[in-house]
């Protein structure tokens, strides 16, 4: 056996056998989860205190 074929981890099992997972750095911005929650509450907090005090 080849020493690429004993450090790889075995694949989970699917129905097909299709299922595998890539653990590859692909390019873009990397946002955390955390922050993107942050921003979008923080946006809604923005829009409703925009609403009260300049209402259309």
């Amino acid at each position: 056996m080849s020493t690429r074929k004993r450090k790889e981890a075995p694949l989970p099992a699917s129905a097909a056998g299709l299922l595998r997972f890539f653990e590859e750095e692909s390019k873009g911005i990397k946002i955390r989860p955390e922050v993107v929650i942050i921003v979008g509450a923080m946006l809604i907090v923005l829009v409703t205190i925009a609403r009260i005090f300049f209402p259309l």
